[in-house]
């Protein structure tokens, strides 16, 4: 495997000033393609319909039993 960046004083087809004589291409680059790691998945929403509701539900309950043992005691 070859490094992304030569010693450009061993690289084939410089000239001795360094430059590229014509017709020729500079080396390729390295071989790292793609990420490397998969991507996270997105981060769903806290507060979602479904919570809300479950959230309103629970309070309603609570506070009918609240008057419910308000009136029986």
């Amino acid at each position: 495997m070859s490094t992304p960046d030569p010693d450009p004083r061993r690289t084939a087809g410089l000239t001795g000033d360094h430059t590229l004589r014509g017709g020729d291409t500079p080396p390729a680059e390295g071989g790292i393609s793609g990420i490397s790691h998969p991507e996270p998945p997105e981060l769903r929403h806290a507060w979602g319909p479904a919570t809300l509701v479950t959230l309103v539900v629970v309070l309603v309950c609570l506070l009918v039993a609240g008057i419910v043992l308000a009136l029986v005691l």
